[in-house]
């Protein structure tokens, strides 16, 4: 038998039209909510993990997940700069290597408060390996040698003194900002200066990192079995992508987390105003129901109507909630990655993936809300509903 037009279906959503849109807001502000800490959660990822090489290997400590957790002291750390045959040369025939420091300051930022910044001290090969990945975009780059720095062109505005000109003090060490450097990923929430004058300022002796380009054909797993008990300078080695997504776990959880969460106790809620407002609905048309079950249609073809009906109330309330949330893609903001415990500043991102998950969840919410009132629709005799009405 045929099923009722879905014209009837859409008109009846028309003439109750203040049920209607009550509805959606309620379906729309829990998609909303989900969208908006899916977006955190794509800006996040996609900062943190933009660009990750393969072909750029990562030397930590062996056992230490993170460069936080690793260092080198100078004679292993000069090991992995000039003895590794598996590192690619540039073309003055020096390996494409530098040592790094990285440690975590507490900063003042521009709106009050502090944060932990990343310092990365590096060396002259850093930006020779980097690439164009690596630009100052204002003022130049700090001089060998000197205490000078460059800030992350997406923290020069949240901090305090991140402008070119300003002067940062670290542990009691004067620090000249002398440019900002755009760069791919989480490097644009760093601050980059001369790795021995960082070294001395925070009285340090070790490095936390080696990075190296690799000959072609090398794969960063198979240096690690070669280094992993290597006598001299024993090493954990992985390529920049893989190291870059594992920074991500904990922070990324948690937005996930809490974004579907949400979603789900909204949703109760979100569900509950679906069903009166549904089981509203059917009363009003109880005699409608009996005339067109009079006429031939069949209980499935009433259920599959006011179940459409539904389904078009909860995407009619997705993508309002998604409209919401789309002014604000690119928004910047910032927040303290746990996986580092460094601020790192980043863009809301509505990604595909979220509107597929947006909508769908609001298609969930559509169904839950109307099944049972569309199976009372048609679960109605023809001439109970004809009396009814």
């Amino acid at each position: 038998m045929a099923l009722v037009p879905f014209q009837y279906a859409t008109r009846s959503l028309w003439q109750r039209r203040s049920a209607t849109l009550l509805t959606m807001l309620s379906i729309g502000a829990t998609v909303a909510v989900l969208a908006g800490m899916l977006c955190l959660q794509q800006g996040f990822l996609s900062v943190q993990t933009q660009g990750g090489r393969t072909d750029l290997a990562i030397f930590l400590r062996p056992g230490a997940n993170s460069e936080g957790e690793s260092v080198f002291d100078l004679e292993r750390a000069r090991i992995l700069l000039k003895e590794i045959p598996e590192v690619a040369a540039g073309p003055d025939g020096a390996p494409l290597a530098a040592a790094e420091a990285f440690i975590a300051v507490s900063l003042p930022k521009a709106d009050g408060g502090t944060a932990n910044v990343p310092l990365r001290g590096v060396q002259p090969p850093t930006f020779r390996i980097h690439g164009d990945d690596v630009a100052i975009v204002q003022g130049r780059n700090f001089e060998p040698g000197a205490d000078e720095v460059i800030v992350g062109s997406a923290i020069t505005g949240r901090l305090q003194a991140g402008r070119v000109g300003d002067v940062l003090v670290i542990n009691m060490t004067p620090f000249r900002v002398v440019g900002v450097f755009a760069a791919r990923g989480a490097y644009r929430s760093e601050i980059w200066g001369d790795v021995d004058r960082f070294r001395a300022a925070l009285q340090t002796e070790h490095y936390s990192r080696v990075v190296a380009v690799l000959r072609p054909g090398v794969s960063a797993s198979d240096l690690h079995a070669r280094l992993a008990d290597h006598p001299r300078a024993p090493a954990k080695v992985v390529d920049e992508a893989s190291y870059l997504a594992a920074q991500t776990g904990f922070l990324s959880g948690i937005l996930g987390v809490m974004g579907w969460a949400l979603a789900v106790l909204m949703g109760i809620g979100a569900v509950f105003t679906g069903i009166n407002s549904m089981l509203s609905l059917v009363a009003s048309r109880t005699h409608e129901i009996g005339i067109l079950l009079a006429t031939g249609f069949r209980p499935w073809a009433i259920f599959v109507s006011f179940l459409f009906e539904a389904v078009l109330l909860g995407v009619s309330g997705g993508l309002l909630g998604c409209l919401f949330v789309l002014p604000l893609n690119g928004m910047a903001t910032g927040t303290t990655n746990f996986d580092t415990f460094t601020e790192i500043a980043f863009a809301f991102r509505f990604t595909p993936g979220v509107l597929a998950d947006a909508v769908t969840v609001a298609v969930v919410l559509g169904v839950l809300g109307g099944a049972w009132p569309a199976l009372r629709a048609a679960r109605l005799l023809p001439t109970q509903a004809l009396r009814r009405g």
